[in-house]
């Protein structure tokens, strides 16, 4: 297994250690052979970032294996595989990552009824800024950060928000899913540790932006306008005063709706 890429120095110097030596393990396993392949991992996204690295490595990994052996497994079963590499990383079996990342789009993490997630219609004139301050956070660290036990009124809020947002989506209410984006369970404790992230969200909502949060665990935040106008506002400003070190970047962006394909 090689290793590249921009990010290169951060991964596991031992290859058992990487997510993409352990994918191979798990195929090979699945399949009942051991595949003689030589793998290159060219990692240009950040580690601990809250953009889904592992998951980006994972989903990368098992299509190129499956492809290789003649497409033995279907996406779902990819899907469970995946999902299981991700608990590696994060310390439980999730799909939060993996699911959009493979299939595209925005995904609902379902898990009944033999199905895994179920894709959500999407609005076109959201542009994404996302910004990485080059600081790491690792996943396992912010989710030990959140409480055990939740007050009843915050979880019925979270049931509120999560489903009024699924509704304005399938009824194309974009203000509607705007003013339901809000996190009252995971952002009031993982802000606190995410450097400049709560001025830096006030700051983006006074330049423009509809809605800021934290990108999964962080400390990535991320922005949606519906202006490009207002999109470059909002990045020259991050670029500016959130990015920590010379490996932070703001990104623009609008939602894949393809996921993860065959490039080469």
């Amino acid at each position: 297994m090689k290793n590249s890429g921009f990010f290169v120095a951060k991964l596991p110097q031992l290859p058992q250690q990487n997510i993409v030596y352990q994918a191979w393990q798990l195929f090979c396993q699945k399949l009942g052979e051991s595949l003689n392949v030589e793998m290159t991992l060219e990692k240009n996204m950040p580690i601990g970032s809250g953009l889904g690295s592992s998951a980006c490595s994972v989903v990368a990994a098992l299509m190129a294996l499956n492809e290789y052996a003649g497409c033995p497994f279907d996406k779902n079963s990819l899907l469970l595989m995946m999902g299981q590499l991700e608990g590696r990383v994060a310390g439980s079996i999730h799909y939060d990552n993996v699911a959009p990342c493979y299939l595209g789009g925005m995904q609902l993490i379902v898990e009944q009824n033999n199905m895994i997630s179920q894709a959500i219609p999407t609005f076109a004139d959201w542009i994404w800024v996302m910004a990485y301050p080059g600081i790491k956070v690792a996943t396992a660290e912010a989710r030990a950060i959140l409480p055990t036990h939740y007050q009843r009124q915050d979880t019925i809020n979270h049931g509120r928000l999560l489903a009024s947002f699924i509704h304005a989506c399938h009824t194309q209410q974009t203000d509607l899913a705007i003013d339901m984006l809000q996190d009252v369970i995971a952002e009031p404790y993982r802000a606190q540790i995410l450097p400049g992230f709560i001025s830096a969200r006030e700051k983006v909502k006074n330049l423009g932006a509809v809605a800021c949060g934290i990108s999964g665990s962080g400390p990535t935040l991320f922005a949606i306008c519906y202006e490009r106008e207002t999109a470059e506002k909002v990045m020259q400003w991050l670029t500016q005063h959130y990015l920590q070190n010379s490996e932070g970047f703001v990104h623009m962006c609008r939602l894949d709706q393809v996921g993860a394909r065959v490039i080469g």
